[in-house]
């Protein structure tokens, strides 16, 4: 049995696929987010990182999202393996 390894999804490297566990954002963005597909069980891909670091490109239930900073280290998950 392996281990899970829990990272927020900034922390997440490009090609890197994340089950997201837990959103600690409220109010409007939180339901926006919701309603884009960020929801617990879901299965997001790192797709690319700006120069800086914000925004970050991802890839939930067949749409590209780009998330700026605050955003992207608030969502929660466990990195998970892919082929």
């Amino acid at each position: 049995m392996g281990l899970s390894k829990k990272i927020s999804l900034y922390d997440g490297n490009k090609g890197d696929f994340i089950r997201i566990n837990h959103l600690g954002i409220v109010g409007v963005m939180r339901r926006r987010l919701l309603d884009l597909g960020f929801v617990p069980g879901a299965v997001v891909e790192v797709l690319r990182k700006s120069p800086l670091g914000d925004p970050i490109a991802f890839r939930v239930s067949q749409t590209c999202i780009a998330l700026r900073k605050e955003e992207s280290q608030k969502i929660e998950g466990e990195l998970v393996q892919y082929e």
